[in-house]
């Protein structure tokens, strides 16, 4: 793979990191697990700072689940809003991500990279039909009489009844010409976490509002609003996989956007599932991003270098 951009700058790669990144799928998800499952995908992203300028996102979900876990099990000191639990896990894994990428560069004894967390605000429409009709549900685990007497919705889950949120379409990145700035300025940024803090407009001011924002999405906008050239989207599968969970089931190695319209179509996908992600992938190559990726966290650097993971282009 080329990495000209024609200009004398390195090209701009994003990297959408999933949830698995930190916490694997029977982990009990001590810090210690986190850490040390960080750096299989973040060694990666440090051998790729010589020819990309970065920027890394981030997903959260049981991040801030554990902390709503905790404002639930205590009355001692007052509840926090949902915006505000995103903006703290925004801090705590900005700051692993830190630790574990200048540890990386050091064993590699890669050129210095300034590094930078930024907490983020993702504008959302307070029109969007999600708000009348939220489905995406956080936090701990409730019986069906817990649920009746909490304030706010919940829907019954397979593990049990669940708060749920709306989950609204990202319209714009509040800091995109900071993380512009940012990048051009040779800084590796950690942003975006947990598909950003949800704010509505008010006058020239913004007001959080609960909802979750689906990081790959988010991602896939933040990547189109800076013109990064490449987006990576890693998660816990190979790639988009044809006949999902059959005898026949087999990576997709290249979509085109046509295929990729008509996979979501199909609703092949599954909502909640791969489905997002092809969506993101698919509108920032419609966007005039060159290239996307859905991949492994296991192989994110292969899928830069086009040997892995799922290829969409146009």
């Amino acid at each position: 793979m080329s990495h000209s951009t024609g200009n004398g700058k390195k090209p701009t790669l994003l990297i959408a990191l999933g949830g698995n990144a930190l916490i694997q799928k029977g982990q009990e998800g001590t810090i210690a697990q986190q850490f040390e499952n960080l750096r299989i995908s973040i060694r990666q992203i440090a051998s790729l700072t010589s020819e990309y300028r970065i920027i890394i996102t981030h997903g959260n979900g049981p991040q801030v689940g554990n902390l709503m876990l905790q404002q639930e099990s205590c009355d001692a000191v007052p509840r926090l809003p949902l915006e505000i639990l995103v903006a703290q896990t925004q801090g705590q894994i900005g700051y692993m991500i830190e630790s574990v990428l200048d540890e990386s560069l050091m064993e590699q004894g890669a050129a210095f990279n300034p590094l930078v967390s930024l907490i983020t605000y993702v504008v959302v429409d307070e029109t969007d039909p999600a708000f009348a009709n939220p489905t995406k549900p956080i936090g701990p685990v409730f019986t069906a009489v817990e649920a009746e007497k909490l304030d706010y919705p919940t829907m019954e889950t397979s593990r049990g009844f669940r708060r749920v949120v709306a989950s609204p379409k990202p319209v714009t990145i509040i800091e995109k010409r900071e993380i512009q700035r940012l990048i051009d300025s040779g800084f590796i940024v950690i942003c975006c976490g947990g598909g950003g803090i949800p704010v509505v407009r008010n006058g020239r001011a913004f007001n959080g509002v609960d909802a979750v924002i689906d990081k790959d999405l988010v991602s896939a906008l933040l990547a189109t609003e800076i013109g990064a050239d490449l987006l990576v989207i890693a998660t816990d599968v190979e790639g988009v996989l044809a006949d999902f969970n059959s005898p026949n089931q087999r990576l997709i190695s290249n979509m085109s956007v046509n295929e990729a319209e008509d996979y979501l179509v199909g609703n092949k996908s599954g909502k909640g599932s791969m489905g997002p992600k092809v969506e993101a992938a698919l509108k920032f190559v419609q966007s005039g991003g060159k290239r996307a990726v859905i991949t492994s966290i296991e192989a994110i650097y292969g899928s830069v270098q086009g040997t892995a993971g799922t290829q969409i282009i146009q």
